[in-house]
């Protein structure tokens, strides 16, 4: 059983807060009866509502992992006309929305979804869902570099913090460092190797959550499983 409100609009009829109002202006009707109690709730699976007159049904939810490539956009649409994820996905699923995003030139772990609870609990800094990342950097990087990133910094009047930060290579040419995120703010990855003047080359999302991108291959995609979906929302 769940709330009218949060049915009508996980059904897509119009925002939790415009369905209160729907309700309580009378334009509810559940199993043929006018319903205008905001507490009232409903079996998805049984009960007939309506708005209007109009039948309200479910959509199926959707959860899809991406293995994103570089040089796409996470957008429907792009004004400069640049390929987007939805290139890569059956033409059905148009309305689905990119969880969070990657930046064009970064590439790897991408959940697309039409579930808005679903996007929160990943995207929301309260829930502090971990993301971890694979970097490569230009040129030999100190360990004294992460400790600086895991402490946090102040960057451009910004707070930036990894969880965790560890050299996974090392060489004179470049650096490879793996690090784990809770709050994922706008390019913050790129950001925190900038505030120490590094270079990244390569930026690549390995997990969200417990699900890794493990053997998915680049631009491809697949359907997450019960036990993923329910493991990324507790």
């Amino acid at each position: 059983m769940v709330r009218l409100q949060k049915f009508l609009a996980e059904a897509g009829v119009a925002s939790r807060r415009a369905s209160e109002q729907l309700i309580v202006e009378g334009r509810v009707s559940v199993n043929g009866h006018k319903v205008q109690e905001l507490g009232t709730k409903v079996d998805p699976l049984h009960d007939r509502v309506s708005v209007d007159g109009h039948a309200v049904t479910v959509k199926r939810k959707i959860y899809i992992a991406l293995n994103k490539p570089r040089g796409l956009i996470c957008s429907r649409k792009d004004e400069q006309d640049r390929p987007t994820i939805h290139d890569l996905l059956p033409k059905e699923w148009a309305h689905l929305h990119s969880v969070g995003r990657l930046d064009f030139n970064s590439e790897g772990l991408l959940f697309l979804t039409n579930d808005g609870e679903f996007s929160l609990r990943l995207t929301h800094p309260r829930y502090g869902v971990r993301k971890k990342y694979v970097a490569t950097v230009e040129g030999r990087l100190e360990a004294e570099i992460l400790g600086r990133f895991t402490r946090g910094l102040t960057y451009l009047g910004e707070q930036l913090k990894a969880e965790k930060a560890r050299l996974v290579s090392v060489s004179n040419a470049t650096s490879v460092v793996e690090l784990e995120l809770a709050e994922g703010k706008y390019h913050e990855v790129r950001r925190l190797f900038e505030s120490q003047g590094r270079t990244v080359k390569r930026l690549q999302r390995v997990q969200i959550g417990k699900i890794k991108l493990g053997e998915l291959r680049v631009g491809r995609w697949r359907t997450l499983t019960e036990a993923e979906i329910k493991s990324l929302m507790h």
